[in-house]
């Protein structure tokens, strides 16, 4: 399953998603959140360089980035990575509720992008 519409003229990256981790995240948000994450993979796609408000780096990461959503007060995480440059492969997601980033879901993140690497 695909969620942005890929218009190559002038898109920056392509978003992909590995086996269903995301998808069974996505399918439990409200409708509303859905069209909010929706819409940021839209800006993560168009925009040549996007705002850390929206993706950011993991720290001490191996190249884990989190792609950042807020629909009111509620605050998401998708977790997601680069493969051949400008590819966004997403992982899992998950809603935040801590200032910090949960340890158990950067090293769910980690295994599951372990896995796609030596599935490759």
């Amino acid at each position: 399953m695909y969620l942005c519409n890929v218009d190559k003229n002038r898109k920056y990256r392509k978003i992909a998603f590995f086996k269903d981790y995301f998808q069974t995240f996505f399918e439990k948000q409200s409708k509303k959140v859905k069209a909010k994450i929706v819409w940021t993979f839209d800006l993560v796609e168009d925009m040549p360089r996007v705002p850390e408000t929206y993706l950011k780096h993991i720290e001490n990461s191996d190249g884990l980035y989190e792609i950042r959503v807020q629909h009111g007060r509620e605050i998401f995480r998708i977790f997601c990575f680069f493969d051949e440059g400008q590819l966004v492969v997403l992982i899992n997601g998950f809603q935040k509720k801590t200032q910090k980033t949960p340890k158990k879901e950067i090293e769910l993140a980690l295994k599951i992008k372990a896995e796609y690497e030596s599935e490759k």
